[in-house]
């Protein structure tokens, strides 16, 4: 069984909250803090969120979640902003990861944006490998503390 795409809906908050909450405390030693973003990010998209221009889609299998990815303005114009990128453990090196990738650009670009950022850690090895591969670029790299522990922080950026 092939997992299937669908669009974020407000049932899938709370669950996507705890898993980045989980998978960041377990991997990056993340703070209560991360959590807490993801849920303010998530209750802002569900509250302003522009769905002509913006949206969120879940990967599943059997009911399961799996995944996610979000494409919103980022306020810049022509300008979109990759978000909440996230596959469980499980899921990894399947290729659900390009699909959600390839879903995002898609819609991006027919929504008429010119340029995607997003913002991530070095750490995410895997994550920053699939967006070489498909074309963005490594704009900014800095070390900060965030979420209670010390981090590089990327930028990352295409051209639609």
């Amino acid at each position: 069984m092939t997992a299937q795409l669908r669009l974020f809906a407000a049932d899938d908050a709370d669950w996507l909250t705890r898993q980045h909450g989980a998978l960041y405390a377990r991997d990056e030693g993340f703070d209560a803090s991360f959590e807490t973003l993801v849920g303010e990010i998530l209750n802002d998209f569900l509250r302003t969120h522009n769905p002509a221009r913006e949206r969120g889609w879940i990967a599943e299998q059997g009911g399961q979640r799996l995944g996610s990815i979000f494409c919103v303005d980022s306020g810049v114009p022509e300008t979109a902003k990759l978000r909440l990128f996230l596959l469980l453990p499980e899921a990894r090196g399947k290729g659900l990861g390009q699909r959600l990738l390839d879903t995002c650009l898609d819609f991006a670009r027919a929504t008429g944006y010119r340029h995607l950022t997003l913002w991530t850690h070095e750490s995410h090895k895997a994550a920053c490998a699939l967006y070489a591969r498909n074309g963005f670029v490594l704009t900014n790299s800095f070390p900060t503390h965030s979420f209670g522990v010390d981090v590089v922080e990327q930028r990352w950026d295409i051209s639609l």
